[in-house]
Parts: C-alpha cells; sequence; structure tokens
C-alpha cells in the first residue's frame, strides 16, 4: 500500500504544515496581543474550512458516481488535470511566501482585531480553505487513480497528523526546521509526481473520447514487464508510469517535466534559505507596563451566561452544518433518481408497446407483462445486439422496473417468452452524445469454440492424472510413503488445475477431492475418500496397509473419471461462472486451511487453482477482448502478483504452510486473491448467455 500512500502523504504533509503554520501565526499573534478571547473566532474559521473541503471531497465523489463510465473517465481526467494546475500553483506560491508569509498574516490579523468577530473569523477561514480545497482534489486524485486501495487516505492522514504534531513544536518552540529549504524539497518530489498525475489524467480523457490517440502507444512492455512486481507497482503508485503509455500521455509528462521543473529549480536558487523562517512568535503575555496592543482597548471579558453560550456555540454548529447541506443538495441534484418512466407492455406477440424515444439520462421503465408466459425481457441496440438492461423472469401480469442509462443510439425491447421466439419492437432513436454502457450478448455457438479447446485441456490432464494416481497407489503399496507423499502432491496439483470442470465431473469430484465435513464419523467415516484421506492417512502416520485399499480406489476413480468425461455434459455456462468461482474457493478452502488434513500443501494446490484460472482465461481470451478490452491487463497483473507472492512460499520441493505463514505475507495473500476476484467477478456477467442473442 505504500507505493499508492506516499503520494498522498507528500502532500497531506505539506499542505497540513503550510496551513497549521497560518494557524500558529494567527494564534500566537492572538496570544501577543492579550486578545486570548477571541482565539474562538479563529478556531471557527478553521473548522468552516476542514467542513467545505470535506463537502468538497463528498461533492466529487458522488457527482462521478452518478456518472456514465465513459463520462467518468473524462471527469477524472478532467479534474486531474485542474489538481496538477492547483498543486503547481501551490509549490511555487509556497517556494516564494515562505520567508515572508507569517509577517503578512500578523499584519491581517492586526487589521482584523480592529473590526468584528466575522473580519477574523474570515481571515482564518480564507487562510486554511485554499489548502483544504487542494488537498480534497489532489486527494480524489490519486484515490481514483489507485481505484479501491486505502492507501491515499491512509498516507494523508498519517501526513496530516505529522504536520500537526511539527506546528505544534513549531508554536511551542520545541523544533527549528529551515522550512524554506523544506518546501523546495518537497516541491520537486510533487512536481514529479504531478507529471504523473497530469499523465494518467490525459489517459483518462482518451478513454472518456475527449482526447484522440487512445489507440496510439508510444511503448507497451505489458508483454515483458512483470505488472505485479514491487518496482512496476512501485513506479504505477507513485509516478503514475505504467507499462503502456500513448504517445500523448508521454509527450504530457515530458513536457511538464522540461518546463516546470527548470523553472522551479532556478527559482528556487534565488531565494536564500531561512532557519526557522516562517516559525510563528512563541505565546507571551503583555507585559502590565505597556499597552496590549488592539486588544487593549477592547472591553474585559465577563461571565457568559446560558444565552450568550448558546449565541456562540451556534456559529461553529452553522459553519460546520451549511457546507454539508450545500454538499447534499449537489449531491441530490447532480445524481438525480431515473426519470419517471414509461410504462411498456411485453408479450409474445407484442413487444415494447408504449415505448417512445425517451430523454438522455438514467431512465426508469416499468415493464408490464400482458401475455401469458413468463419472459425475459431485454433493452437493446438493435444494429449489434448490445444489451442495456434486462429483467429475467418477468411473469404475467406482473410489473417490474428496468432502470437504464439512455445515451445517444437506437434502442429496441425484445421479448424472449419461455416457451416462444423472440420478438424485437419497433426501434427508436435518441439523440445526444455517446455513452451508454452495452453489453454484447454471448450466445452458445459463441462458446462452442472455447469449450472445446477447453475440453481438450482437462482430457490431456486426465491422461495425466490417470498416471499419477496409479503411481500413487503403487508407491503406498510398496510401503514407499515417503515418495508417496511427493506424489500425492504431484497428482492432486493436477487435479486441482482442471477446476473449471468440477461441475461437469459429476459423483466423481467427491469420491476423488471430497472432505470429511458433515460426515457423521468425520475423517474416519466410510464415505471420507480420495485425496484427503489419503493425506490424513500419509500425514498422520497410518501404515501403507491402512492406506493401500482407499488408494487404489483413487486410482479406479480417475480411470472411471477419464472413461467418463468425452460423453459428460459440460454447460458452457460453466466457463464464465468458473472463472471467478475457482478462486473464491481458493479463498475460503485453501487460503483457510479449512482443506488441509495434514500436508501443510493449502498454498500449493492454490497455486494449481491459479493455473488453472489462467487457463481458462486463455479460451476466453478473444470473447473478453472484445467486450471488455482493459479488463485481462488488469487481471494479468493481478495473476502476475498473486503468483510472485505464493512463489516466494516455495522452497524447492517444500511449500510453507498457511498457518505458519508470517502475519504480513499472509495478509498479501489474501489481499491479491481478493483483488483478483474483484477483477474477475464481471465476467460471468460479460459472458452470460442471453436468450436474446
Amino acid at each position: 500500500m505504500w507505493d499508492d500512500s506516499f503520494p498522498s502523504f507528500l502532500i497531506g504533509l505539506r499542505e497540513g504544515l503550510e496551513a497549521g503554520l497560518v494557524v500558529s501565526v494567527l494564534v500566537a499573534t492572538l496570544v501577543r496581543a492579550g486578545a486570548r478571547a477571541r482565539l474562538a473566532q479563529v478556531w471557527t474559521g478553521v473548522l468552516a474550512a476542514i467542513a467545505l473541503s470535506m463537502s468538497f471531497g463528498a461533492v466529487l465523489t458522488f457527482t462521478a458516481a452518478s456518472l456514465s463510465t465513459t463520462a467518468q473517465e473524462a471527469f477524472g481526467g478532467a479534474l486531474s488535470i485542474v489538481a496538477v494546475a492547483f498543486v503547481t500553483a501551490m509549490v511555487f506560491w509556497m517556494r516564494r511566501s515562505a520567508r515572508s508569509l507569517a509577517g503578512e498574516i500578523r499584519e491581517k490579523v492586526t487589521e482584523a482585531l480592529t473590526m468584528g468577530a466575522g473580519v477574523l473569523i474570515l481571515t482564518s477561514f480564507l487562510a486554511v480553505g485554499r489548502e483544504g480545497l487542494e488537498t480534497a482534489l489532489f486527494l480524489w486524485t490519486t484515490a481514483r487513480a489507485a481505484d479501491e486501495s486505502t492507501g491515499p487516505l491512509v498516507g494523508a492522514g498519517v501526513g496530516l497528523v505529522l504536520a500537526a504534531l511539527l506546528c505544534w513544536g513549531l508554536y511551542r518552540r520545541v523544533l527549528r526546521i529551515d522550512l524554506t529549504r523544506f518546501f523546495t524539497v518537497t516541491g520537486v518530489v510533487l512536481v514529479v509526481i504531478a507529471a504523473g498525475v497530469l499523465g494518467y489524467g490525459l489517459r483518462d480523457l482518451q478513454e472518456g473520447g475527449v482526447l484522440p490517440g487512445g489507440t496510439a502507444f508510444a511503448f507497451d512492455l505489458s508483454g515483458s514487464v512483470d505488472a505485479g512486481s514491487w518496482y512496476s507497482t512501485l513506479l504505477q503508485g507513485v509516478l503514475n508510469l505504467t507499462p503502456a503509455m500513448t504517445w500523448l500521455q508521454v509527450a504530457g509528462y515530458m513536457g511538464y517535466l522540461a518546463v516546470v521543473m527548470p523553472l522551479f529549480v532556478r527559482g528556487a536558487r534565488g531565494v536564500p534559505g531561512a532557519r526557522g523562517a516562517t516559525t510563528p512568535p512563541p505565546p507571551a503575555t503583555p507585559r502590565s507596563d505597556r499597552p496590549a496592543g488592539p486588544a487593549a482597548k477592547t472591553r474585559p471579558d465577563r461571565p457568559a451566561g446560558p444565552a450568550a453560550t448558546r449565541r456562540r456555540l451556534l456559529l461553529p454548529v452553522a459553519v460546520v452544518a451549511v457546507p454539508a447541506l450545500l454538499a447534499g443538495l449537489v449531491v441530490a441534484l447532480a445524481h438525480p433518481k431515473p426519470a419517471a418512466g414509461q410504462t411498456v407492455a411485453v408479450s409474445g406477440t407484442d413487444c415494447g408497446q408504449g415505448f417512445t424515444a425517451p430523454k438522455p439520462g438514467r431512465q426508469d421503465f416499468r415493464m408490464h407483462n400482458t401475455g401469458n408466459q413468463t419472459s425475459e425481457v431485454y433493452l437493446i441496440d438493435p444494429s449489434s445486439n448490445a444489451v442495456y438492461g434486462e429483467i429475467e423472469g418477468l411473469a404475467p401480469g406482473t410489473t417490474r422496473d428496468l432502470v437504464a442509462t439512455v445515451a445517444g443510439g437506437t434502442y429496441a425491447w425484445r421479448c424472449v417468452p419461455t416457451d416462444g421466439k423472440a420478438v424485437t419492437s419497433k426501434a427508436v432513436r435518441v439523440t445526444g452524445a455517446a455513452g451508454a454502457h452495452a453489453v454484447v450478448p454471448v450466445s452458445r455457438r459463441d462458446l462452442a469454440a472455447p469449450l472445446k479447446a477447453y475440453r481438450t485441456y482437462v482430457n490431456r490432464g486426465l491422461v495425466t492424472f490417470v498416471t499419477q494416481t496409479r503411481q500413487l497407489s503403487d508407491d503406498i503399496r510398496a510401503g514407499r510413503l515417503d515418495t508417496a507423499r511427493t506424489d500425492w502432491l504431484t497428482a492432486h496439483r493436477t487435479y486441482a488445475s482442471l477446476g473449471a470442470a468440477y461441475g461437469t465431473f459429476e459423483d466423481f469430484d467427491q469420491k476423488i477431492n471430497g472432505r470429511p465435513d458433515g460426515l457423521p464419523g468425520g475423517v474416519r467415516d466410510q464415505g471420507f475418500t480420495g485425496f484427503h484421506r489419503i493425506e490424513y492417512g500419509l500425514w498422520h502416520g497410518q501404515s501403507a496397509a491402512q492406506l493401500k485399499g482407499v488408494a487404489q480406489r483413487l486410482a479406479d476413480d480417475a480411470a472411471g473419471l477419464r472413461k467418463a468425461f468425452p460423453h459428460q455434459d459440460f454447460d458452457p455456462s460453466d466457463l464464465p461462472l468458473r472463472a471467478h468461482e475457482i478462486m473464491e474457493n481458493t479463498l475460503q478452502f485453501e487460503l483457510t486451511g479449512d482443506t488441509d488434513q495434514g500436508s501443510g500443501t493449502g498454498l500449493a494446490t492454490a497455486d494449481a487453482n491459479l493455473a488453472g484460472t489462467r487457463e481458462l482465461l486463455i479460451v476466453l481470451r478473444p470473447l473478453l477482448t472484445a467486450r471488455a478490452p482493459r479488463l485481462l491487463p488488469t487481471v494479468d497483473a493481478d495473476i502476475a502478483r498473486l503468483q510472485h507472492l505464493l512463489d516466494s512460499a516455495h522452497h524447492g520441493n517444500r511449500w510453507t504452510p498457511v498457518d505458519r505463514l508470517d502475519p504480513a505475507a499472509k495478509a498479501r495473500i489474501d489481499g491479491a486473491t481478493g483483488q483478483l476476484l474483484e477483477d474477475l467477478s464481471p465476467v460471468p456477467d460479460l459472458l452470460e448467455i442471453r436468450k436474446s442473442a
């Protein structure tokens, strides 16, 4: 997570230190002026700035969530460019202002003391609010680049806490820091990070259709660079450098550095360092023999009654509540409910009655089945059969809502009765920009070639599997139990690598790879057979005589499966389902140690499951690439990352047992598996066999 958190840590530290220095100078000036009673006004302004910044972040998050995928890319790319502009301006401004910042703020406070409370609140609000808004925007940008990683938030939190501690130390004169040099060095690093954010933003704008050249790559090293390696992850997280970058990304990245870095460095050389240049003055009590400044002219503090206390509390509550309410209003307007829907009648003979061209945006269609058969209902692009939305199993006489985002394009309804032919409505044309997300449906014919290829792979694996189980049986019969342990793992890994076919193996899977869970006798139950029964015996000191019968039965079941498989019904819809389920079972069973009967080889089985998932994705790759071109590069990177972690637990012929893994290593493996599962989760929907096809 460090690679995702470092940029946000640095921005949190810098912006937090800037804002903290401002607050420190404000507080110190008031204390020296004998105006402690007005400190509450400073903290009210600070509180308002924090509330505004958090509300701004919420608006960005929820506004983006309400957009289509293409619009999200364009929105995020545009804000990335804005964030780069803000960060660039910030590093240049702080380089120039570090030495004179305290003096300028003291002058403003002195002026504010002669005026009303609102002026002092406004002074602190404006001084802190700029840093807060910049921080919110930059954090939103880096968090989006890190996908759903918590690294940016953790990094920013650590940076802000450290900044607060530094400001306290400076205020109390515990620390003395050359702030000019600090802001110069961190400014150089931020310029490099901003160049990466600029490249990321340009790529988003290309994917959002705003800028051209999305397929014109300057280089593509994804085939030779391990995207899951530590160095690749570091470069992507900190610098936003990816194995594949377009010409526009490279030009933006290099052009930004070529222009901004020399200007910043040249300007930094002209600014003399000053140790503690912006350190606020220490608090001091005014001497009784001289005026205490403007605050001395104010009336002495009087005990506050209940009414005065309520008035004092009202303002802090208001400055927090008002930005939150405004943010809620903006979110509500940016994320409207679907437009009040058309009621569309569907039946086996008349599909789409009452359908007229809707306005662009999120629409709620009320689908009413007027026929006498249950029907599948799809909103499609009739030219490509791509599906924008669907309802499965709309029963006769019932009404259900179908919510879909409509943009520029052609739309029609397709109704597929349970016992009948598909009926398609009249097409309507919607004017406007493109952006609605549709999935090109998959038919059984589309999955025929991948199914044939995977059947061939399983057939080859079963031939090898039969040979290996015979060897295991021979080892046990001859009393070679040490050799049997090695051969057991070899055969078990071969079987695990055929994971997508488990549903086809019927009763053979329970016989070959069943677990004792739920059996009345547990590990001693007569129904406990196969690999895990042999594993239990081999690693719990049972003799060859006790195991030879179950080993022979395993070899017989393997041979029976090999003979039966060519005639078993392999549902093609199992292929996309297993793409996710194999690793889901791995996380649930192998990585928890639930299946371990003593061998401690759960990670070896997880490795075989990963190999099986990789083989399955090979046969599905053409279909997935056509429907989600960005999915497989992400999944490939996830697989490479998990493979690297599993390899680190493999030492010669030995695998580290799951329960002996270092907690950090276990967390990394679980996290990488969970990320792979999340990125594989769209596959079943993308490749679902729809009757509309």
